[in-house]
């Protein structure tokens, strides 16, 4: 899986919001304390403030915050508000691709991997990355060696 600038970024800007509860910060702020480019922050803080994560005030004491608890956040809705479902294949959802002949059972392991991606996910919230107290399922992945070498 690729995680794209987009995702990451508003992934970590609630992350960032989350630690400053209940106190808001402007976009400055939060592009500054996460090295996040301004302008490309903007919009996804937009994008986040249109579903209903984070608020946004204006004025001089304005500025964004998250608009939900960090406990029941998960960074599967964050990343599918930066980019869409969590796993598509050539634009598809997995379970709709079709391969002929030796390659038919590819749709099946499309389909594992976004189930995968789930597993990891849905179950984590901005409040456990915020902790560092990570789910269980999360843990136990981190905890295989092969998990940190990259192939």
């Amino acid at each position: 899986m690729h995680v794209t600038a987009r995702a990451d970024y508003a992934v970590r800007a609630a992350i960032e919001l989350a630690s400053l509860r209940p106190a808001s910060a402007t976009r400055q702020r939060l592009a500054e304390a996460q090295r996040i480019p301004g302008k490309f922050l903007e919009t996804i803080l937009g994008d986040l403030r249109r579903v209903g994560i984070i608020e946004a005030q204006r004025g001089a004491a304005g500025g964004y915050r998250l608009a939900r608890d960090p406990a029941t956040l998960t960074l599967a809705e964050i990343v599918r508000v930066a980019e869409g479902p969590l796993a598509a294949v050539r634009g598809m959802p997995p379970e709709d691709t079709t391969y002929p002949g030796s390659a038919v059972a590819l749709t099946q392991v499309w389909v594992a991997v976004r189930a995968s991606l789930r597993d990891v996910l849905e179950v984590t919230t901005v409040a456990d990355v915020l902790t560092g107290d990570l789910p269980p399922q999360v843990t136990a992945l981190l905890e295989r060696p092969d998990s940190w070498t990259r192939r």
